[in-house]
């Protein structure tokens, strides 16, 4: 059986999903950076379907990237820019082609934390 990748977005200062925030994911190999999918967020937080699904599942570096700005303009939390969080991205590897992955953002205009979910 093959994994997959899926994440999702909570809005920790509004104690909401995150609706309409893009997402990206690279792939990355020593110093390349290859795009590999952009996603937005549904009105759970939630991607419609994985970030990464069965089919190109495989095991090495990626990284997410939240545009986390663009959200918070939209949603009226923003402050003077620069903003604190514009873009926010995680770093992480897989190594079990077998299992489900799961990196979700908490956010808030000020901070953020993640962690591999389930």
């Amino acid at each position: 059986m093959a994994g997959f990748l899926t994440t999702h977005v909570l809005d920790t200062a509004r104690g909401l999903p995150a609706a309409g925030l893009k997402i990206a994911l690279y792939r990355l190999d020593g110093g390349a950076r290859e795009a590999l999918v952009e996603r937005v967020t549904n009105a759970d937080g939630r991607t419609d379907t994985p970030i990464l699904p069965q089919d190109a599942f495989a095991a090495g570096q990626y990284e997410l990237v939240f545009f986390t700005g663009d959200y918070l303009r939209a949603t009226g939390q923003a402050g003077p820019d620069p903003l604190f969080l514009d873009e926010v991205p995680i770093r992480f590897g897989i190594s079990d082609k077998t299992s489900h992955y799961h990196v979700p953002l908490l956010l808030s205009p000020f901070g953020y934390s993640t962690y591999r979910g389930s």
